[in-house]
């Protein structure tokens, strides 16, 4: 044996092999005890590397049996694809076996592994929640480093402050370019598919697919039955027909496909088709199956919102021309109404309950005083006409507004182009001794002529009906009073405040965009609302400044009403539409009601319960629920409730106006039939 390795760099002698070559070597001992000792101390080395090593997996031995030799010499059989393809289908985790060559067998890695790889792969750190921050600790109580902070980390850098200064005289100059967005080319497929939503959204437009013609029937067959052939005679028919009337398409026999000619319509149907594609609009209907009771908005029954007016209980009968306004008095107790006869007229109401008085006599009235209303048998004791004007030529009164204040009985009366104040000679001694005072004139106060021309209006004592005229240089349109009763307005081509204790007149507003309609006061607040024909103007009468402007989007505006929060204002219009304005939530209108088919007249709020109503001349009154919530984030529910109809048209006019009684649910409408009706529940 020893022979055999002679000629070999190893050596062998006493039991030993020994290579000089390598810096490894291997050696035994043939003796006993040599084996002993080598055997314990290889014992002692396995328990102390036992002892040191705290994973089993970490150390395990290489299962190399080939010992260093070169492992480009060893060939390994290799499977074929099949075998592979094989493998790979019934075996789902074989993607997750490798080869190791060293030890020459196939490992299966785990999942945790194959995340480490990933994360490696996307050059992360191995392990997602093993990061130690070294200089973060609960214990920590010296900082790193004892070496005193820099000065330069507490003054701004000189050489940053050049380097941006650079980059922005380059920005400026054109050195530097950003890059643009990539423009999207503007092409698209002209015979496209209908499913490629992508390519569909052109220039902004939908896509509508051209229409499918109808599949050919048994009638287009080239051996069709013979029930579908016509005879000679329905052929000789059709040529009596009109063209449009004529069928498109006579059925014909043949034996076989190969008798069938060319047809000889054909170039010009495809011609004809070709320009409906390219010529012809076409629009896309979308219809959906939803049933239309569950598109009506869920309101609650009028049973619920009881009690409103619905029924004429009485008429006001004794004008003798058109009843153009009306107004009632703050208690409720009077009502006054201006017609065309030349007169004012005064009906009295005792026990909560309206009768006419000029026209029965005392014993009528008694027959005529039983009537229900709310309920309740109510007795009219008098029913008298209190006061008649008579303001005497041909002069016409056009409006009519009581002063909201208890104690101060005074009407303003619009007489032709001026506006006429009167004491009705109602309540106390006291009361009208107080009206008397107040329509007093001394000395003539300095009026609004700031602009060095003549005042806008001048307070003139009226002697014959123991008032005071306002004459203004134009025609006034409309009246209304502030909540306190000293303030008063008038609507000429422009809007003028007055104060009665004084006797002023002012002219706060000089811009207005368009020709006022109307004016009215807010209920509690100083606030200020002009009518135009398209606009609604909000002022601050402290501030005399403009606040809001609301937007109508009406053809013109002919009357507006205040609810007594203050937060809502509804505005009627010449095209018969009511809007509903929210000046808490927006401009524009909350809620649009097509509610009249002509003008409407009046729009009306109640003073205490959630009604509104609007008068219209199609003779007709919509009372509506129009509840206001306390709760800023629900918006007002509005309901109409009830169409009051009576009033008969006269020269093409209906209902002009309409009010609310302060205290009761009432309603009364004047009309062009010279008649005032009372309605109630």
């Amino acid at each position: 044996r020893g022979d055999d390795l002679s000629g070999d760099d190893s050596s062998w002698s006493d039991g030993v092999w020994s290579e000089d070559d390598d810096e490894e070597s291997l050696s035994f001992e043939d003796s006993g005890e040599g084996s002993g000792s080598s055997s314990s101390s290889d014992a002692e080395s396995d328990e102390g590397a036992a002892e040191e090593s705290d994973s089993s997996e970490d150390e395990v031995a290489p299962r190399n049996t080939v010992g260093d030799v070169p492992l480009e010499s060893k060939k390994r059989d290799r499977e074929g694809c099949i075998e592979a393809y094989l493998r790979n289908a019934d075996d789902d985790k074989n993607w997750r076996k490798i080869y190791d060559e060293y030890n020459d067998e196939e490992v299966q890695i785990t999942k945790e592994e194959a995340k480490i790889i990933s994360r490696l792969l996307k050059e992360k750190t191995p392990h997602a929640n093993d990061y130690v921050d070294w200089f973060e600790y609960e214990d920590k109580g010296h900082p790193l480093s004892s070496a005193p902070e820099p000065k330069r980390r507490f003054v701004p850098s000189k050489w940053e402050q050049k380097k941006v200064v650079k980059l922005v005289r380059a920005i400026r100059n054109g050195w530097i370019k950003f890059d643009k967005p990539k423009e999207e080319p503007n092409l698209y497929l002209l015979w496209g598919d209908e499913t490629d939503t992508t390519d569909n959204k052109r220039q902004g437009l939908s896509y509508n697919p051209a229409p499918k013609p109808n599949l050919p029937g048994h009638e287009e067959s080239y051996n069709p039955s013979v029930e579908y052939i016509p005879t000679q005679e329905e052929i000789d028919s059709y040529q009596l027909m009109y063209e449009e009337d004529r069928p498109k398409f006579i059925p014909k026999r043949f034996e076989s496909l190969r008798s069938v000619p060319a047809y000889e319509k054909a170039l010009r149907e495809g011609f004809d088709r070709c320009l409906d594609l390219y010529l012809c609009p076409r629009t896309r209907k979308k219809r959906i199956n939803i049933d239309p009771e569950s598109l009506k908005p869920k309101l609650p029954s009028k049973k619920d919102l009881r009690p409103y007016p619905k029924t004429c209980y009485l008429e006001f009968k004794g004008h003798t021309g058109p009843v153009k306004s009306i107004s009632a008095e703050m208690t409720g107790q009077w009502l006054a109404s201006v017609a065309l006869a030349k007169s004012q007229n005064f009906f009295h109401k005792n026990n909560s309950c309206i009768v006419v008085s000029s026209l029965y006599h005392k014993e009528e009235v008694q027959n005529l005083g039983q009537l229900g209303i709310a309920g309740k048998s109510r007795e009219v004791e008098t029913g008298r006409c209190l006061k008649v004007w008579d303001v005497g030529g041909d002069v016409r009164v056009r409006h009519i507004a009581w002063n909201p204040a208890p104690d101060r009985p005074i009407l303003a009366a619009i007489v032709e182009h001026d506006l006429l104040l009167l004491n009705a000679g109602v309540g106390s001694e006291e009361v009208q001794m107080r009206a008397k005072e107040l329509l007093q004139i001394g000395e003539m106060a300095p009026q609004d002529d700031t602009d060095g021309k003549k005042p806008a209006v001048r307070w003139m004592k009226y002697e014959k009906l123991d008032g005071i005229t306002l004459i203004h240089h134009k025609a006034v349109s409309n009246v209304d009073w502030h909540f306190k009763g000293d303030y008063f307005t008038t609507v000429v081509p422009t809007v003028l405040l007055h104060q009665l204790s004084k006797k002023h007149s002012h002219h706060p507003f000089r811009k207005l965009p368009g020709l006022p309609v109307a004016a009215t006061f807010h209920l509690s607040q100083k606030m200020f609302f002009v009518a135009t024909k398209k606009f609604v103007q909000v002022y601050d009468l402290q501030k005399a400044q403009l606040v809001k402007k609301l937007e109508s989007g009406l053809r013109e505006i002919s009357s507006i009403s205040i609810h007594p929060v203050g937060d809502n204002v509804i505005v009627g219009s010449k095209d018969g539409k009511l809007c509903w304005f929210d000046t808490d939530l927006s401009t524009r209108p909350y809620k649009t009601l097509k509610t009249h088919s002509k003008d409407i007249t009046s729009v009306t709020f109640h003073r205490k319960y959630p009604l509104f109503a609007s008068s219209s001349e199609d003779c007709t009154a919509y009372v509506c629920h129009g509840m206001v919530y306390s709760d800023l984030n629900q918006n007002p529910l509005i309901v109409p409730l009830e169409i009051l109809r009576g009033h008969s048209s006269s020269d093409g006019r209906g209902v002009l106006d309409c009010k609310f009684h302060p205290n009761q649910l009432w309603l009364f409408t004047s009309g062009a039939d010279c008649v005032i009706r009372l309605y109630c529940d």
